[in-house]
């Protein structure tokens, strides 16, 4: 029989509620551009950190394709150093900023994150905001590395080429500059950044954020050359020729992909690349501000559960669109964008029209868009992505009024580069073959890295493959223990 007197045992401390983030009201935000999450503060960051268990062996880092250090980070916010934080970070991230505000951590770091077996996990992506945006740089190169000295290239006789500035050509010119390696960097548009630029609207990621990470490289004497097309103004070979020793192709996948339905030449028929890059790159969102005003819609229609789709419909939104539904063949719950990206689009005013498929685009006599026709769909059987499969309702039709449509379903590989280099072996579906290991291409010392390797994913893998081939690169050009 126990002893009456027995020291009763203790229970663990429910850990407390996870910060949540401010943002811009709906009704507010819908007029306007600017950002909708609002960043924590000081207080709200240093008790979201106190959740942090510090655990012995973080599961939260091997979710991460950049192995952030993300307990050690943690740490010196909670003792609140946050130069500490920012520099742990930037030990393998060379975007924090922007992975703060764009990556789906709730996948990844946070999705491994213990207190999530039980409750909410740390909001690790918004502690790497706050992280970022409070850390204030001395100089760009403080920014970028964390440390005040400049690491200028001291092997001036290695010189390495990366095409195209999205996400993972910027990681693989940062660890390569960091190490002493000249970087340059070859653009085909007219300004950097590649999808962080085009894609992304600036109500998700400001464009001075981009900027200023592509300054802070600039620092570390990485040269960056625009209007540079790789395939046409240029050839891989011709770089080999001018003294490169490697070439990363980071070049994304920027070739939309349509419905090959009856009526999708109608006018008011876009891609979501088209309509995304109009905006983003071409400021449409400032006009008239700025001279590039876009096509209006008031009834829009957008195609895709992805966060295109959700990027393509609140845009459309803050530009004066009445009425925005996003047409989806599955329910809600099957939809891959981020939940946060979906609930806010369900704040603004987004309606979702779910298991419904486009069969035909329907115009009037001057062939402009007037509505789409639909059929009804219902779930079956999971199919190889684990999601149910999609199956037509016979003869359920009906249609829905639009003056504009949004093509959202994904996007291929750009074939300007890859026609032109016909030594890169391809995949079966159009995409650049590379070692998983390494990132190296069929073409010795050719590395690729991204959406050109993978297809449209996330701006955290690009980066991680990015990081990845950098480190083999630098590896064979350096020697082992330098890399």
């Amino acid at each position: 029989m126990a002893n009456s007197e027995e020291t009763p045992r203790k229970t663990k401390k429910p850990a407390a509620p996870r910060v949540d983030m401010p943002t811009q009201p709906p009704q507010e935000r819908i007029t306007n551009f600017m950002e909708v999450a609002l960043g924590y503060t000081q207080e709200q960051a240093m008790a979201e950190a106190a959740r942090c268990l510090q655990c012995k062996k973080p599961a939260c880092v091997k979710g991460c394709p950049v192995e952030v250090p993300i307990k050690d980070f943690i740490g010196f916010l909670q003792k609140g150093d946050v130069p500490g934080a920012y520099e742990a970070i930037k030990s393998t991230n060379s975007l924090p900023a922007v992975c703060g505000r764009v990556c789906p951590q709730e996948v990844q770091c946070e999705g491994a994150c213990i207190l999530g077996k039980k409750g909410e996990p740390v909001a690790i992506g918004r502690l790497e905001r706050y992280t970022a945006d409070t850390y204030m740089a001395q100089t760009a190169c403080d920014h970028m590395v964390g440390v005040t000295k400049v690491c200028a290239p001291i092997h001036e006789d290695i010189k390495v080429a990366c095409i195209g500035s999205g996400p993972s050509s910027l990681t693989c010119a940062g660890y390569l500059s960091s190490h002493g390696i000249k970087v340059t960097v070859f653009e085909a548009l007219h300004e950097l950044g590649g999808v962080l630029v085009y894609g992304i609207p600036e109500f998700r990621l400001p464009k001075d954020i981009v900027h200023q990470e592509v300054d802070a490289l600039r620092e570390q004497e990485v040269d960056f050359f625009t209007n540079w097309i790789g395939g046409k103004t240029f050839g891989i070979s011709e770089l080999f020729e001018a003294g490169y020793k490697a070439v990363f192709l980071g070049v994304g996948a920027g070739l939309p992909k349509f419905l090959n339905l009856p009526g999708e030449n109608l006018i008011g028929v876009f891609s979501a690349n088209e309509y995304l890059t109009r905006v983003n790159l071409g400021r449409a969102y400032k006009f008239p501000e700025t001279d590039t005003p876009t096509y209006a819609g008031k009834n829009v229609a957008v195609f895709g559960g992805g966060n295109v789709a959700m990027d393509s419909a609140r845009t459309a939104k803050r530009l004066g669109a009445e009425n925005v539904f996003i047409v989806y063949r599955r329910t809600k719950g099957e939809m891959p964008a981020r939940v946060e990206e979906l609930d806010h689009a369900i704040e603004e005013g987004v309606e979702l029209q779910i298991l419904s498929s486009p069969i035909e685009f329907k115009g009037d006599d001057q062939g402009v868009l007037t509505s789409v026709a639909l059929q009804r769909m219902e779930l079956g059987e999971p199919d190889a992505s684990g999601r149910r499969r999609p199956i037509p309702i016979e003869g359920d039709y009906f249609e829905l009024a639009c003056d504009m449509a949004i093509i959202a379903v994904g996007t291929g590989p750009n074939p300007i580069l890859l026609e032109a280099t016909p030594e890169l072996e391809k995949t079966p579906r159009g995409y650049v073959q590379v070692d998983e290991e390494t990132g190296e291409t069929s073409m010795s010392n050719v590395f690729a890295g991204g959406d050109i390797v993978t297809g449209a994913a996330t701006v955290i893998s690009a980066m991680g493959a990015g990081r990845r081939a950098a480190q083999e690169i630098a590896r064979r050009l350096l020697g082992e223990e330098n890399a």
